[in-house]
C-alpha cells in the first residue's frame, strides 16, 4: 500500500493505474485492483479519532464504536474497487454534507465539553472535502470508461435498539430513480436474502424499513452522475454483540465470502441492462 496525496490519488485514477493507497493524512483508503463497472464503499468503517479531540469529547470510545460501522470494509474487501473511511464519524461524518459533517451533538447527547475551535473544524472538513474529490474522480472515470456504474454503499445499524422486529438487511432508496432502477433494487434485496449466516441468525431483507437512503454519499453521487446507481445497504449488527463490543468474525467472513460471487453477479446484470 502506498501513502499518497489527494492529487496523486486523483492522477492515478485519471491515468487508470491500479494501486492500493492510504491518503497522506490517513483519513481513508482506496484499492483499485482493476477498473470495472462497480465499486464498493465503507465510509463509516473507521474509528480513528484525533488525539487533540480526546479530552474535549464527552462520548466514550464505546459510545463512538456503537454508532460506527465496524467490519463493513472487511465484508467487501475482496472486490476490485473499495474506498473506506479510516476516521470516526464523531470527528466528521462523510455521510453528511460539509455544513453538517462536524457534530455538536450526537445521538441526543452533547459531543464536546467546549465548542470546537474553527481551526479544529477546518482540519476535519478538509478531510471531508478531499474524500469527495477522490469520489468524484473515481466515478467520473468509471462512467467515462463503462458508460454506467453501480456503487454498493455498505453500512451497519444497531438492531437491538429498535422496539419492533427489523430486517437483517435494509436498502434505503428514497433518493433513487425507482422508475429506472426499481428492478435492480428488488433484485439486490432478493440477493441479500440468499446470504446464509452461521449461528442460526435470522435472514430477512427489506426496503426503507429502518433507514431510507438519505445519506450525503448517495445524494452526492446521484446528483453529480446521471448514470450511476448507489445502493445504500445496511446490515443489522448481527455480526457482533452491540453491548459487549465483541465482533463475531465467523459471521463477517460468511458475509464476505458469499458477496464475492453474489455482488459481482448483480453488478454484471446491472451493466448488461444499462450499458447502452
Amino acid at each position: 500500500m502506498l501513502k499518497l496525496s489527494i492529487q496523486e490519488i486523483v492522477s492515478k485514477i485519471e491515468n487508470e493505474e491500479v494501486f492500493h493507497a492510504v491518503s497522506e493524512d490517513y483519513s481513508f483508503t482506496i484499492k483499485l485492483d482493476a477498473y470495472v463497472h462497480y465499486a464498493c464503499s465503507a465510509i463509516h468503517n473507521g474509528n480513528q479519532f484525533r488525539k487533540e479531540l480526546w479530552n474535549n469529547c464527552l462520548h466514550s470510545e464505546y459510545d463512538r464504536w456503537y454508532e460506527e460501522d465496524p467490519e463493513t470494509k472487511n465484508m467487501i474487501i475482496s472486490h476490485p474497487i473499495v474506498i473506506a473511511g479510516c476516521d470516526s464519524r464523531f470527528e466528521y461524518d462523510l455521510n453528511r454534507p460539509s455544513e453538517e459533517a462536524v457534530f455538536e451533538t450526537a445521538w441526543g447527547k452533547q459531543l464536546w465539553k467546549e465548542p470546537l475551535a474553527e481551526s479544529e473544524k477546518e482540519k476535519s472538513l478538509l478531510k471531508h472535502a478531499n474524500f469527495y474529490k477522490v469520489v468524484n474522480a473515481l466515478i467520473s472515470k468509471l462512467e467515462e470508461k463503462f458508460g454506467v456504474c453501480i456503487v454498493y454503499d455498505i453500512h451497519s445499524y444497531n438492531w437491538q435498539r429498535w422496539d419492533r422486529e427489523v430486517p437483517t438487511w435494509n436498502l434505503g432508496t428514497t433518493n433513487i430513480d425507482i422508475e429506472k432502477y426499481g428492478d435492480m433494487i428488488e433484485e439486490w434485496r432478493r440477493t441479500l436474502t440468499s446470504i446464509k449466516f452461521p449461528n442460526d441468525i435470522k435472514q430477512t431483507a427489506a426496503i426503507n424499513n429502518t433507514f431510507f437512503g438519505k445519506g450525503n454519499f448517495l445524494k452526492y453521487i446521484t446528483k453529480n452522475f446521471k448514470n450511476t446507481l448507489v445502493l445504500a445497504t445496511e446490515i443489522a449488527k448481527v455480526y457482533c454483540d452491540e453491548y459487549k463490543q465483541i465482533i463475531y468474525p465467523e459471521v463477517v467472513t460468511a458475509v464476505e465470502q458469499q458477496l464475492q460471487t453474489l455482488l459481482p453477479k448483480h453488478a454484471d446484470e446491472f451493466y448488461k441492462k444499462f450499458k447502452t
